[in-house]
């Protein structure tokens, strides 16, 4: 993988960031880890690359991850998104895969690369 790419990594839950963020970076992507949607729009708004945002749905503030991709894609219209979550939620406004935790490692990194080819 290379660096160039970047990741913007969207979860309220720090270790589940973590765990993401450590076998992303160990896979060669730049990844930019962040807890909330303000903190995600903070990045979106800036000149950063951003190759693929990965977000939890289900976050505070009642600005789930359907609504922060809306958000985004405001921004930067061919963003693309992978969206993760612990609960059953419709999945009818995802605009991208929604994967279900617990993910296997080797499961989410194959839908990471699926997510960046598309």
């Amino acid at each position: 993988m290379s660096e160039s790419i970047h990741i913007l990594l969207v979860d309220d839950e720090e270790a589940q960031r973590y765990s993401m963020c450590r076998l992303l970076e160990q896979a060669g992507y730049r990844v930019t880890s962040v807890p909330d949607f303000r903190e995600a729009l903070k990045v979106l708004n800036s000149s950063e690359r951003c190759d693929l945002m990965i977000t939890d749905l289900v976050m505070p503030d009642r600005v789930n991850g359907f609504a922060l991709a809306r958000m985004a894609r405001m921004r930067r219209p061919k963003l693309k998104v992978l969206y993760i979550t612990g609960f059953d939620v419709p999945s009818d406004e995802a605009d991208g895969k929604v994967l279900r935790r617990p993910v296997p490692d080797q499961a989410f990194m194959d839908e990471v690369k699926l997510a960046l080819a598309a």
